[in-house]
């Protein structure tokens, strides 16, 4: 099977897990990581031993079939249009747009180019979701009557290694 080409764009706080998750992925071919600060692109490929390169060589690259964009929220679309411009399918870390309006700008653009883009949170289609849904649809547990949910987090300045990334214009989750 041949090996799908990864660029990733974007070397900050998140990139050391996806970078870490995809290592654990034969089928991927990490092409290269770029981010604007050279130096911080640099250290992340030393660290996971893959090329630093150059956002518009990730761009170039024919064997780069998938860009993952893990720039700040603010530029993800441009970084994303750029990407579909280039004839890359895209990955986005959360959010796609800042609003509705860039995200479906961003799927039509996609779909004119017959290409995919993705963004995260994608957990919803996690195992443990799949699973419970396909029990429920099943019958297993019968007719679902009500259905409760809670999510308790201490709060991101407690684990984020830069909490006030959250509080910028167009930055945090």
């Amino acid at each position: 099977m041949d090996k799908v080409g990864i660029g990733i764009i974007g070397c900050g706080n998140i990139s050391g897990a996806y970078l870490t998750a995809m290592a654990s992925f034969p089928i991927l071919d990490i092409r290269g990581v770029a981010d604007l600060n050279r130096e911080l692109a640099e250290a992340k490929a030393a660290e996971f031993n893959v090329p630093a390169r150059t956002v518009e060589e990730l761009f170039a690259d024919p064997k780069v079939e998938i860009i993952v964009n893990l720039t700040i929220p603010k530029a993800h679309v441009a970084v994303a249009m750029q990407a579909l411009d280039a004839g890359k399918h895209t990955y986005s870390e959360k959010p796609l747009g800042i609003n509705f309006a860039e995200g479906k700008k961003l799927a039509e653009a996609a779909r004119a180019k017959n290409l995919r883009i993705g963004a995260a949170p994608d957990t919803f289609l996690g195992g443990g979701h799949q699973t419970a849904r396909a029990l429920i649809d099943q019958g297993v547990i019968g007719q679902p009557v009500g259905g409760s949910a809670t999510f308790m987090c201490p709060g991101h300045e407690r684990w984020h290694p830069n909490p006030a990334f959250y509080y910028e214009v167009g930055g945090g989750p």
